[in-house]
Protein backbone atom coordinates (compact mmCIF):
# COMPACT_ATOMS: atom_id res chain seq x y z
CA UNK A 1 0.00 0.00 0.00
CA UNK A 2 0.98 3.18 -1.12
CA UNK A 3 0.66 6.25 1.51
CA UNK A 4 0.07 9.87 0.09
CA UNK A 5 -2.45 11.03 1.99
CA UNK A 6 -1.58 11.93 5.73
CA UNK A 7 -3.96 10.09 7.41
CA UNK A 8 -3.95 6.68 9.88
CA UNK A 9 -3.73 3.74 7.98
CA UNK A 10 -5.06 0.29 9.22
CA UNK A 11 -3.09 -3.04 8.26
CA UNK A 12 -3.28 -6.56 9.29
CA UNK A 13 -0.56 -9.12 9.67
CA UNK A 14 -0.71 -13.10 9.78
CA UNK A 15 1.06 -14.25 12.44
CA UNK A 16 0.05 -17.93 12.23
CA UNK A 17 0.76 -20.51 9.69
CA UNK A 18 -1.94 -21.87 7.42
CA UNK A 19 -4.06 -24.78 8.96
CA UNK A 20 -4.63 -28.08 7.61
CA UNK A 21 -7.96 -29.17 6.70
CA UNK A 22 -8.78 -32.28 7.56
CA UNK A 23 -10.56 -34.59 4.80
CA UNK A 24 -12.70 -37.60 5.71
CA UNK A 25 -11.59 -40.72 6.12
CA UNK A 26 -14.32 -42.93 5.60
CA UNK A 27 -16.86 -41.96 2.82
CA UNK A 28 -17.32 -45.37 0.78
CA UNK A 29 -18.44 -46.25 -2.88
CA UNK A 30 -20.15 -48.96 -3.30
CA UNK A 31 -20.58 -50.61 -7.03
CA UNK A 32 -23.40 -52.54 -8.00
CA UNK A 33 -26.80 -53.35 -9.71
CA UNK A 34 -29.84 -51.13 -8.70
CA UNK A 35 -33.78 -51.54 -9.26
CA UNK A 36 -33.26 -47.70 -11.54
CA UNK A 37 -30.90 -45.24 -11.85
CA UNK A 38 -32.49 -42.30 -11.56
CA UNK A 39 -36.39 -41.70 -13.56
CA UNK A 40 -34.55 -41.89 -16.86
CA UNK A 41 -31.47 -44.03 -16.30
CA UNK A 42 -29.24 -40.76 -16.43
CA UNK A 43 -27.54 -41.96 -13.32
CA UNK A 44 -26.33 -45.18 -14.60
CA UNK A 45 -22.65 -44.89 -14.38
CA UNK A 46 -22.08 -41.53 -12.07
CA UNK A 47 -21.34 -41.39 -8.80
CA UNK A 48 -24.43 -40.17 -6.78
CA UNK A 49 -23.74 -38.86 -3.08
CA UNK A 50 -26.30 -40.12 -0.57
CA UNK A 51 -26.72 -39.64 3.24
CA UNK A 52 -29.28 -42.10 3.83
CA UNK A 53 -31.31 -45.32 2.99
CA UNK A 54 -34.19 -43.03 2.12
CA UNK A 55 -32.18 -40.90 -0.16
CA UNK A 56 -31.04 -44.29 -1.69
CA UNK A 57 -34.65 -45.69 -2.44
CA UNK A 58 -35.60 -41.69 -3.79
CA UNK A 59 -32.90 -42.56 -6.66
CA UNK A 60 -32.01 -46.08 -7.20
CA UNK A 61 -35.34 -48.00 -6.03
CA UNK A 62 -35.14 -50.82 -3.63
CA UNK A 63 -34.48 -54.81 -3.50
CA UNK A 64 -35.96 -57.08 -6.21
CA UNK A 65 -38.52 -58.99 -4.64
CA UNK A 66 -37.48 -62.41 -3.61
CA UNK A 67 -39.82 -65.78 -4.79
CA UNK A 68 -40.92 -68.22 -2.48
CA UNK A 69 -42.08 -71.80 -2.87
CA UNK A 70 -44.19 -72.35 0.14
CA UNK A 71 -45.55 -76.34 0.52
CA UNK A 72 -48.45 -76.85 2.59
CA UNK A 73 -49.49 -80.38 4.33
CA UNK A 74 -52.42 -82.03 5.13
CA UNK A 75 -51.24 -80.34 8.89
CA UNK A 76 -50.82 -76.93 7.55
CA UNK A 77 -47.38 -77.06 8.40
CA UNK A 78 -45.75 -74.85 6.18
CA UNK A 79 -42.10 -75.06 4.54
CA UNK A 80 -40.64 -71.99 2.82
CA UNK A 81 -37.92 -72.29 -0.06
CA UNK A 82 -36.91 -69.37 -1.23
CA UNK A 83 -36.27 -69.46 -5.06
CA UNK A 84 -32.37 -68.98 -5.61
CA UNK A 85 -31.47 -66.69 -8.40
CA UNK A 86 -28.31 -64.24 -9.45
CA UNK A 87 -28.77 -62.01 -6.41
CA UNK A 88 -28.68 -58.15 -6.43
CA UNK A 89 -28.07 -57.40 -2.78
CA UNK A 90 -26.84 -53.55 -3.11
CA UNK A 91 -30.26 -52.42 -1.20
CA UNK A 92 -30.04 -54.63 1.40
CA UNK A 93 -25.87 -54.56 1.72
CA UNK A 94 -26.73 -50.51 2.34
CA UNK A 95 -29.36 -51.96 5.10
CA UNK A 96 -26.67 -53.22 6.92
CA UNK A 97 -23.64 -50.32 6.08
CA UNK A 98 -26.35 -48.28 7.92
CA UNK A 99 -27.23 -50.25 10.69
CA UNK A 100 -23.15 -50.25 11.27
CA UNK A 101 -22.29 -46.81 11.72
CA UNK A 102 -22.43 -45.62 8.04
CA UNK A 103 -22.68 -42.40 6.75
CA UNK A 104 -22.38 -40.64 4.09
CA UNK A 105 -21.72 -42.90 0.90
CA UNK A 106 -21.55 -42.75 -2.82
CA UNK A 107 -23.49 -44.75 -4.96
CA UNK A 108 -22.33 -46.15 -8.50
CA UNK A 109 -25.31 -47.72 -10.32
CA UNK A 110 -23.67 -50.14 -13.21
CA UNK A 111 -27.00 -51.63 -14.10
CA UNK A 112 -30.72 -52.68 -13.12
CA UNK A 113 -32.15 -56.08 -12.09
CA UNK A 114 -33.06 -56.89 -15.57
CA UNK A 115 -29.34 -57.06 -16.01
CA UNK A 116 -27.06 -59.96 -16.18
CA UNK A 117 -24.30 -59.32 -13.57
CA UNK A 118 -20.95 -58.24 -15.80
CA UNK A 119 -17.59 -57.94 -15.11
CA UNK A 120 -17.63 -54.80 -17.90
CA UNK A 121 -19.80 -52.94 -16.14
CA UNK A 122 -18.08 -52.81 -13.11
CA UNK A 123 -15.44 -51.66 -14.66
CA UNK A 124 -17.00 -48.91 -15.85
CA UNK A 125 -18.06 -48.27 -12.46
CA UNK A 126 -15.10 -48.42 -11.32
CA UNK A 127 -13.73 -45.43 -13.92
CA UNK A 128 -16.16 -43.81 -13.09
CA UNK A 129 -14.76 -42.93 -9.41
CA UNK A 130 -11.92 -41.80 -11.00
CA UNK A 131 -13.25 -38.69 -11.31
CA UNK A 132 -14.88 -38.08 -7.59
CA UNK A 133 -12.12 -36.89 -4.91
CA UNK A 134 -14.60 -37.40 -1.78
CA UNK A 135 -14.35 -41.08 -2.08
CA UNK A 136 -12.09 -43.14 0.66
CA UNK A 137 -13.08 -46.77 0.41
CA UNK A 138 -14.83 -48.72 -2.47
CA UNK A 139 -16.57 -51.69 -1.96
CA UNK A 140 -18.16 -54.00 -4.75
CA UNK A 141 -21.41 -55.63 -3.52
CA UNK A 142 -22.14 -58.18 -6.51
CA UNK A 143 -19.07 -58.58 -7.55
CA UNK A 144 -18.03 -61.80 -5.86
CA UNK A 145 -21.10 -63.42 -7.69
CA UNK A 146 -18.65 -63.48 -11.22
CA UNK A 147 -16.27 -66.03 -11.57
CA UNK A 148 -13.47 -66.58 -9.53
CA UNK A 149 -11.42 -65.07 -12.70
CA UNK A 150 -13.79 -62.74 -13.25
CA UNK A 151 -13.86 -61.39 -9.48
CA UNK A 152 -9.78 -61.77 -9.27
CA UNK A 153 -9.29 -59.29 -12.02
CA UNK A 154 -11.64 -56.64 -10.67
CA UNK A 155 -9.86 -56.79 -7.86
CA UNK A 156 -7.24 -56.10 -9.21
CA UNK A 157 -8.25 -53.23 -10.98
CA UNK A 158 -9.46 -51.89 -7.81
CA UNK A 159 -6.17 -51.98 -5.87
CA UNK A 160 -4.67 -50.37 -9.49
CA UNK A 161 -6.91 -47.65 -8.62
CA UNK A 162 -6.25 -47.38 -5.18
CA UNK A 163 -2.61 -47.06 -5.62
CA UNK A 164 -2.90 -44.77 -8.25
CA UNK A 165 -4.90 -41.97 -6.43
CA UNK A 166 -3.12 -43.00 -3.39
CA UNK A 167 -6.66 -41.73 -1.01
CA UNK A 168 -8.55 -44.60 -0.84
CA UNK A 169 -8.63 -48.12 0.62
CA UNK A 170 -10.86 -51.60 -0.97
CA UNK A 171 -12.77 -53.51 1.16
CA UNK A 172 -13.11 -57.24 -0.89
CA UNK A 173 -14.94 -60.76 0.19
CA UNK A 174 -13.01 -63.26 0.64
CA UNK A 175 -15.43 -66.27 0.44
CA UNK A 176 -19.15 -67.50 1.57
CA UNK A 177 -18.33 -70.09 3.88
CA UNK A 178 -15.90 -72.82 2.34
CA UNK A 179 -11.96 -72.30 3.41
CA UNK A 180 -11.05 -73.53 -0.44
CA UNK A 181 -12.75 -70.44 -1.50
CA UNK A 182 -9.76 -68.22 0.41
CA UNK A 183 -7.21 -70.29 -1.13
CA UNK A 184 -8.56 -69.51 -4.85
CA UNK A 185 -8.66 -65.47 -3.73
CA UNK A 186 -5.44 -65.54 -2.76
CA UNK A 187 -4.41 -67.05 -6.21
CA UNK A 188 -6.52 -64.94 -8.45
CA UNK A 189 -5.86 -61.61 -6.59
CA UNK A 190 -2.43 -61.57 -7.70
CA UNK A 191 0.95 -59.52 -5.76
CA UNK A 192 0.28 -55.76 -6.64
CA UNK A 193 -0.75 -52.83 -4.59
CA UNK A 194 -1.87 -55.43 -2.06
CA UNK A 195 -1.25 -52.59 0.73
CA UNK A 196 -4.35 -50.54 -0.83
CA UNK A 197 -7.08 -53.55 0.55
CA UNK A 198 -8.12 -56.23 2.86
CA UNK A 199 -10.78 -59.09 2.65
CA UNK A 200 -12.34 -60.48 5.16
CA UNK A 201 -14.25 -63.74 5.47
CA UNK A 202 -17.12 -65.58 5.95
CA UNK A 203 -20.10 -64.12 4.62
CA UNK A 204 -22.79 -63.06 7.71
CA UNK A 205 -26.42 -64.25 8.27
CA UNK A 206 -28.03 -61.49 9.20
CA UNK A 207 -31.48 -60.03 10.78
CA UNK A 208 -32.64 -58.78 7.70
CA UNK A 209 -35.29 -59.81 6.38
CA UNK A 210 -36.31 -60.64 2.75
CA UNK A 211 -38.53 -57.87 0.36
CA UNK A 212 -41.24 -60.05 -1.19
CA UNK A 213 -44.90 -59.15 -2.07
CA UNK A 214 -48.08 -61.46 -2.10
CA UNK A 215 -48.10 -62.15 -5.52
CA UNK A 216 -44.43 -63.09 -5.71
CA UNK A 217 -45.09 -66.21 -3.13
CA UNK A 218 -46.76 -69.42 -4.97
CA UNK A 219 -48.61 -71.77 -2.30
CA UNK A 220 -48.66 -75.43 -3.36
CA UNK A 221 -51.23 -78.11 -1.63
CA UNK A 222 -54.11 -76.00 -1.22
CA UNK A 223 -57.31 -77.44 -1.98
CA UNK A 224 -59.09 -76.09 -5.14
CA UNK A 225 -63.29 -77.03 -5.12
CA UNK A 226 -63.70 -75.87 -7.67
CA UNK A 227 -62.09 -78.83 -9.90
CA UNK A 228 -62.09 -82.02 -7.02
CA UNK A 229 -65.09 -81.82 -5.15
CA UNK A 230 -64.21 -84.66 -3.03
CA UNK A 231 -62.04 -87.80 -2.82
CA UNK A 232 -61.20 -90.90 -0.80
CA UNK A 233 -58.61 -90.97 1.13
CA UNK A 234 -56.94 -93.05 3.36
CA UNK A 235 -54.67 -91.00 6.99
CA UNK A 236 -52.60 -88.32 5.61
CA UNK A 237 -51.48 -88.97 2.22
CA UNK A 238 -54.52 -90.57 0.44
CA UNK A 239 -54.10 -93.68 -1.68
CA UNK A 240 -52.26 -94.30 -4.51
CA UNK A 241 -53.83 -96.35 -7.13
CA UNK A 242 -51.46 -97.61 -10.33
CA UNK A 243 -53.50 -98.67 -13.37
CA UNK A 244 -51.87 -101.60 -15.31
CA UNK A 245 -53.80 -101.33 -18.31
CA UNK A 246 -53.47 -100.15 -22.23
CA UNK A 247 -52.06 -95.84 -22.15
CA UNK A 248 -55.00 -93.71 -23.28
CA UNK A 249 -56.32 -90.02 -23.07
CA UNK A 250 -59.89 -91.25 -22.50
CA UNK A 251 -60.85 -91.98 -18.90
CA UNK A 252 -59.75 -95.66 -17.51
CA UNK A 253 -63.11 -96.45 -16.29
CA UNK A 254 -66.13 -94.59 -15.11
CA UNK A 255 -68.13 -95.41 -11.84
CA UNK A 256 -71.90 -94.80 -12.29
CA UNK A 257 -75.18 -95.62 -10.24
CA UNK A 258 -76.91 -96.91 -13.75
CA UNK A 259 -77.74 -93.37 -14.21
CA UNK A 260 -75.46 -90.77 -16.89
CA UNK A 261 -76.11 -88.17 -14.14
CA UNK A 262 -74.25 -89.52 -11.63
CA UNK A 263 -71.56 -90.78 -13.77
CA UNK A 264 -68.06 -90.57 -12.15
CA UNK A 265 -64.90 -90.37 -14.27
CA UNK A 266 -61.10 -91.71 -13.35
CA UNK A 267 -58.42 -89.95 -15.00
CA UNK A 268 -54.82 -91.49 -15.21
CA UNK A 269 -52.08 -88.71 -14.45
CA UNK A 270 -48.47 -89.11 -15.53
CA UNK A 271 -47.00 -90.95 -12.91
CA UNK A 272 -50.02 -93.45 -13.19
CA UNK A 273 -51.92 -92.62 -10.26
CA UNK A 274 -55.44 -91.46 -10.77
CA UNK A 275 -58.16 -88.76 -10.07
CA UNK A 276 -61.29 -89.48 -8.95
CA UNK A 277 -63.84 -86.39 -10.05
CA UNK A 278 -66.99 -86.72 -8.17
CA UNK A 279 -70.05 -84.49 -8.75
CA UNK A 280 -71.96 -84.67 -5.58
CA UNK A 281 -75.94 -84.88 -6.20
CA UNK A 282 -78.41 -82.92 -5.02
CA UNK A 283 -79.74 -85.55 -3.12
CA UNK A 284 -76.03 -86.39 -1.79
CA UNK A 285 -73.86 -89.54 -1.70
CA UNK A 286 -72.31 -91.27 0.34
CA UNK A 287 -68.95 -93.24 1.01
CA UNK A 288 -70.62 -96.43 1.14
CA UNK A 289 -72.20 -96.12 -1.91
CA UNK A 290 -69.25 -95.19 -4.35
CA UNK A 291 -67.57 -98.40 -2.48
CA UNK A 292 -70.45 -100.93 -3.50
CA UNK A 293 -70.27 -99.67 -6.92
CA UNK A 294 -66.24 -100.23 -6.66
CA UNK A 295 -67.20 -103.86 -5.28
CA UNK A 296 -69.05 -104.37 -8.13
CA UNK A 297 -66.67 -103.28 -11.05
CA UNK A 298 -65.68 -106.27 -13.25
CA UNK A 299 -62.14 -105.01 -14.08
CA UNK A 300 -60.86 -103.67 -10.77
CA UNK A 301 -58.18 -106.02 -10.79
CA UNK A 302 -56.39 -103.95 -13.27
CA UNK A 303 -55.67 -101.56 -10.48
CA UNK A 304 -53.59 -102.03 -7.60
CA UNK A 305 -54.39 -99.89 -4.08
CA UNK A 306 -51.20 -99.51 -2.80
CA UNK A 307 -49.81 -97.77 0.70
CA UNK A 308 -48.38 -94.18 -0.24
CA UNK A 309 -46.20 -92.19 2.40
CA UNK A 310 -45.10 -92.52 5.64
CA UNK A 311 -48.13 -91.45 7.09
CA UNK A 312 -50.84 -93.61 5.25
CA UNK A 313 -52.35 -95.59 7.76
CA UNK A 314 -54.31 -98.82 5.60
CA UNK A 315 -52.14 -101.57 4.38
CA UNK A 316 -52.47 -102.64 0.35
CA UNK A 317 -55.05 -104.17 -0.35
CA UNK A 318 -57.99 -105.14 -2.05
CA UNK A 319 -60.95 -101.89 -0.76
CA UNK A 320 -64.21 -104.36 0.38
CA UNK A 321 -65.10 -102.48 3.14
CA UNK A 322 -66.78 -98.13 3.30
CA UNK A 323 -64.86 -98.42 7.28
CA UNK A 324 -61.78 -98.49 5.39
CA UNK A 325 -62.20 -95.22 3.39
CA UNK A 326 -63.00 -92.07 4.40
CA UNK A 327 -64.88 -89.09 2.92
CA UNK A 328 -62.79 -85.57 2.46
CA UNK A 329 -64.82 -83.16 0.71
CA UNK A 330 -61.78 -80.00 1.23
CA UNK A 331 -58.30 -82.05 0.80
CA UNK A 332 -55.33 -80.75 -0.36
CA UNK A 333 -54.20 -81.37 -4.24
CA UNK A 334 -51.38 -80.24 -5.86
CA UNK A 335 -52.88 -76.80 -7.57
CA UNK A 336 -50.39 -73.69 -7.11
CA UNK A 337 -51.39 -70.43 -5.77
CA UNK A 338 -50.26 -66.71 -5.37
CA UNK A 339 -50.23 -65.89 -1.41
CA UNK A 340 -52.30 -62.99 -2.51
CA UNK A 341 -55.59 -65.47 -3.04
CA UNK A 342 -55.46 -66.43 0.49
CA UNK A 343 -55.65 -63.60 2.32
CA UNK A 344 -59.39 -63.28 2.06
CA UNK A 345 -60.76 -66.95 2.62
CA UNK A 346 -57.78 -69.06 4.48
CA UNK A 347 -56.64 -66.08 6.56
CA UNK A 348 -55.14 -68.01 9.37
CA UNK A 349 -52.94 -69.88 6.73
CA UNK A 350 -51.99 -66.42 5.02
CA UNK A 351 -50.68 -65.50 8.29
CA UNK A 352 -48.77 -68.32 8.92
CA UNK A 353 -46.99 -68.12 5.48
CA UNK A 354 -46.55 -64.51 6.26
CA UNK A 355 -44.58 -65.50 9.58
CA UNK A 356 -42.64 -68.04 8.27
CA UNK A 357 -41.40 -65.71 5.49
CA UNK A 358 -40.79 -63.13 7.69
CA UNK A 359 -38.80 -65.14 9.68
CA UNK A 360 -36.76 -66.30 6.78
CA UNK A 361 -33.01 -64.13 6.83
CA UNK A 362 -31.09 -62.81 4.38
CA UNK A 363 -27.17 -64.28 3.91
CA UNK A 364 -24.89 -61.02 2.80
CA UNK A 365 -21.21 -60.74 2.11
CA UNK A 366 -19.03 -58.83 4.87
CA UNK A 367 -17.91 -55.83 3.01
CA UNK A 368 -20.97 -53.10 3.43
CA UNK A 369 -21.12 -53.73 7.39
CA UNK A 370 -17.34 -53.82 7.51
CA UNK A 371 -17.57 -50.16 5.99
CA UNK A 372 -19.84 -49.66 8.38
CA UNK A 373 -17.47 -50.12 10.76
CA UNK A 374 -14.76 -48.09 9.54
CA UNK A 375 -17.04 -45.17 9.72
CA UNK A 376 -18.06 -45.66 13.08
CA UNK A 377 -14.72 -46.26 14.36
CA UNK A 378 -13.44 -43.25 12.59
CA UNK A 379 -16.24 -41.20 14.02
CA UNK A 380 -16.23 -42.53 17.71
CA UNK A 381 -11.77 -43.42 17.93
CA UNK A 382 -10.03 -42.17 14.77
CA UNK A 383 -9.17 -43.67 11.83
CA UNK A 384 -5.49 -44.91 13.69
CA UNK A 385 -7.57 -47.15 16.12
CA UNK A 386 -7.85 -50.49 13.92
CA UNK A 387 -11.46 -51.58 13.02
CA UNK A 388 -11.20 -55.10 14.58
CA UNK A 389 -12.72 -56.33 17.99
CA UNK A 390 -15.60 -54.64 17.20
CA UNK A 391 -19.32 -56.09 17.43
CA UNK A 392 -21.46 -55.94 14.31
CA UNK A 393 -25.11 -54.89 14.58
CA UNK A 394 -28.00 -56.76 13.07
CA UNK A 395 -25.92 -59.52 11.99
CA UNK A 396 -26.86 -63.33 13.78
CA UNK A 397 -23.42 -64.70 13.00
CA UNK A 398 -20.68 -66.06 10.39
CA UNK A 399 -21.91 -68.70 7.81
CA UNK A 400 -19.05 -70.72 9.45
CA UNK A 401 -17.93 -71.07 12.88
CA UNK A 402 -14.23 -70.56 12.47
CA UNK A 403 -11.26 -72.22 15.04
CA UNK A 404 -8.08 -70.63 16.13
CA UNK A 405 -6.48 -73.28 13.64
CA UNK A 406 -8.47 -71.96 11.14
CA UNK A 407 -7.36 -68.28 11.86
CA UNK A 408 -3.99 -68.82 12.11
CA UNK A 409 -3.78 -69.68 8.23
CA UNK A 410 -5.96 -66.78 7.24
CA UNK A 411 -4.11 -64.42 9.29
CA UNK A 412 -0.52 -65.36 8.35
CA UNK A 413 -0.36 -66.55 5.35
CA UNK A 414 3.26 -68.27 4.89
CA UNK A 415 3.33 -68.45 0.83
CA UNK A 416 2.73 -64.94 -0.02
CA UNK A 417 1.63 -63.22 2.85
CA UNK A 418 -2.03 -62.10 1.77
CA UNK A 419 -3.71 -61.97 4.97
CA UNK A 420 -7.24 -62.93 5.58
CA UNK A 421 -9.61 -60.84 8.50
CA UNK A 422 -11.96 -63.67 9.72
CA UNK A 423 -15.53 -62.55 11.42
CA UNK A 424 -15.83 -64.77 14.67
CA UNK A 425 -18.44 -65.28 16.84
CA UNK A 426 -17.77 -65.53 20.57
CA UNK A 427 -19.27 -66.88 23.63
CA UNK A 428 -20.67 -63.68 25.45
CA UNK A 429 -19.33 -61.00 22.27
CA UNK A 430 -21.57 -61.76 19.64
CA UNK A 431 -20.02 -61.66 16.11
CA UNK A 432 -17.25 -59.60 16.08
CA UNK A 433 -14.23 -58.38 13.27
CA UNK A 434 -11.38 -60.45 14.90
CA UNK A 435 -8.89 -58.98 11.89
CA UNK A 436 -6.79 -55.98 11.45
CA UNK A 437 -4.31 -56.78 8.49
CA UNK A 438 -4.25 -55.35 4.81
CA UNK A 439 -3.85 -57.96 2.05
CA UNK A 440 0.09 -57.19 2.29
CA UNK A 441 0.57 -59.02 5.14
CA UNK A 442 4.58 -59.91 5.45
CA UNK A 443 5.20 -55.70 4.78
CA UNK A 444 6.27 -54.94 8.13
CA UNK A 445 5.60 -51.05 7.22
CA UNK A 446 2.19 -51.88 5.74
CA UNK A 447 0.96 -54.83 7.55
CA UNK A 448 -2.04 -52.79 9.38
CA UNK A 449 -5.18 -51.44 8.19
CA UNK A 450 -4.99 -48.41 10.16
CA UNK A 451 -1.74 -47.44 9.17
CA UNK A 452 -1.88 -47.30 5.68
CA UNK A 453 -5.37 -44.99 6.31
CA UNK A 454 -3.67 -42.83 8.78
CA UNK A 455 -1.04 -42.41 6.10
CA UNK A 456 -3.79 -41.82 3.58
CA UNK A 457 -5.46 -39.10 5.92
CA UNK A 458 -2.23 -37.33 6.82
CA UNK A 459 -1.22 -37.46 3.14
CA UNK A 460 -4.27 -35.81 1.42
CA UNK A 461 -4.53 -33.80 4.31
CA UNK A 462 -1.43 -31.80 3.96
CA UNK A 463 -1.60 -32.10 -0.02
CA UNK A 464 -4.89 -30.36 -0.10
CA UNK A 465 -3.66 -27.68 2.30
CA UNK A 466 -0.08 -26.97 0.62
CA UNK A 467 -1.63 -25.79 -2.57
CA UNK A 468 -1.51 -22.13 -0.85
CA UNK A 469 2.16 -22.44 -1.72
CA UNK A 470 2.04 -23.27 -5.48
CA UNK A 471 3.96 -20.30 -7.17
CA UNK A 472 4.61 -18.66 -3.94
CA UNK A 473 8.41 -17.18 -4.17
CA UNK A 474 10.27 -20.37 -3.04
CA UNK A 475 12.43 -19.10 -0.17
CA UNK A 476 12.84 -19.55 3.51
CA UNK A 477 9.70 -17.71 4.03
CA UNK A 478 7.65 -20.29 2.02
CA UNK A 479 9.72 -22.65 3.60
CA UNK A 480 8.71 -21.89 6.90
CA UNK A 481 4.90 -21.37 6.33
CA UNK A 482 4.49 -24.94 4.84
CA UNK A 483 6.80 -26.78 7.97
CA UNK A 484 4.74 -24.95 10.39
CA UNK A 485 1.67 -25.87 9.04
CA UNK A 486 2.80 -29.41 8.83
CA UNK A 487 4.46 -29.43 12.43
CA UNK A 488 1.36 -28.16 13.84
CA UNK A 489 -1.42 -30.38 12.40
CA UNK A 490 0.99 -33.52 13.32
CA UNK A 491 1.60 -32.21 16.81
CA UNK A 492 -2.28 -32.36 17.01
CA UNK A 493 -2.68 -35.67 15.71
CA UNK A 494 0.25 -37.22 18.11
CA UNK A 495 -1.79 -35.27 21.70
CA UNK A 496 -4.93 -37.03 20.13
CA UNK A 497 -2.90 -40.50 20.45
CA UNK A 498 -2.67 -41.07 16.47
CA UNK A 499 1.51 -40.81 16.66
CA UNK A 500 3.52 -43.06 19.31
CA UNK A 501 6.62 -41.39 21.12
CA UNK A 502 6.48 -39.27 24.10
CA UNK A 503 7.24 -36.12 22.69
CA UNK A 504 6.71 -34.92 19.80
CA UNK A 505 10.48 -34.91 18.52
CA UNK A 506 9.94 -38.93 18.59
CA UNK A 507 6.94 -38.81 17.10
CA UNK A 508 7.34 -36.94 14.15
CA UNK A 509 9.99 -34.80 12.06
CA UNK A 510 9.14 -32.14 9.20
CA UNK A 511 11.93 -31.16 7.33
CA UNK A 512 12.03 -28.52 4.16
CA UNK A 513 15.25 -25.78 3.80
CA UNK A 514 17.76 -25.89 1.35
CA UNK A 515 21.11 -27.97 1.84
CA UNK A 516 18.27 -30.03 3.67
CA UNK A 517 15.77 -31.40 1.22
CA UNK A 518 16.56 -29.21 -1.54
CA UNK A 519 19.61 -28.72 -3.67
CA UNK A 520 20.42 -25.09 -6.02
CA UNK A 521 18.86 -27.49 -8.70
CA UNK A 522 15.85 -27.91 -7.13
CA UNK A 523 15.05 -24.53 -6.66
CA UNK A 524 15.98 -23.80 -10.01
CA UNK A 525 13.61 -26.07 -11.35
CA UNK A 526 10.78 -24.85 -9.25
CA UNK A 527 10.64 -27.56 -6.92
CA UNK A 528 9.77 -26.99 -2.60
CA UNK A 529 10.50 -30.54 -1.08
CA UNK A 530 9.32 -31.29 2.13
CA UNK A 531 10.32 -34.56 3.98
CA UNK A 532 7.69 -35.67 6.66
CA UNK A 533 8.07 -38.64 8.92
CA UNK A 534 5.35 -40.01 11.46
CA UNK A 535 5.54 -42.85 13.90
CA UNK A 536 2.23 -44.14 13.29
CA UNK A 537 0.89 -46.52 16.02
CA UNK A 538 0.08 -49.75 15.43
CA UNK A 539 -2.34 -52.54 16.88
CA UNK A 540 -1.83 -55.03 19.97
CA UNK A 541 -1.94 -58.09 17.90
CA UNK A 542 -0.84 -60.62 20.23
CA UNK A 543 -0.92 -59.90 24.10
CA UNK A 544 1.84 -62.53 25.59
CA UNK A 545 0.97 -62.53 29.52
CA UNK A 546 4.04 -64.48 30.60
CA UNK A 547 3.83 -65.98 34.47
CA UNK A 548 6.51 -67.16 36.86
CA UNK A 549 7.16 -68.76 40.16
CA UNK A 550 8.07 -66.24 42.60
CA UNK A 551 10.08 -67.69 45.50
CA UNK A 552 8.76 -66.96 49.28
CA UNK A 553 10.44 -64.13 50.72
CA UNK A 554 10.10 -65.21 54.60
Amino acid sequence: MSYKTPNVYVEEQAILPPSVAEVSTAIPAFIGYTARAGANNELKEKAVRISSLLAYQRHFGEAPLTHFDVNVNNQNVVEVNPKKTVDYFMYDCLRLYFANGGGDCYIVSVGNHQEEISKIAIEKGIDALEKEDEPTLIVMTESANLSTEDYGALCQKVLMHCATLKDRFAIFDAGENDIDQVKTFREKIGTNNLKYGAAYFPYLTTNLGYHYSDDSVEVTGISDPRTQIGRYSSGDNGLLVTYTGNQSDAPKIKISKHTDAEEKSISVVPNNSFVLEITIPKTGASAKDIVAIWNGLSDKKQFNMENQGTGADLIAQEITSPQALTYASDTPSATREKLSKLKSNKTALYNQIRAKIDNERLTLPPSAAIAGVYARIDRERGVWKSPANVSLNDVIGPTLKITDQQQENLNVDATAGKSINAIRSFTGKGTVVWGARTLAGNDNEWRYISVRRLFNLIEESLQKSTTFAVFEPNNAMTWLKVRTMAQSYLDDLWRKGALAGATPEEAYFVKADRGQTMTEQDILEGKLIVEIGVAAVRPAEFIVLRFAHKLQQA
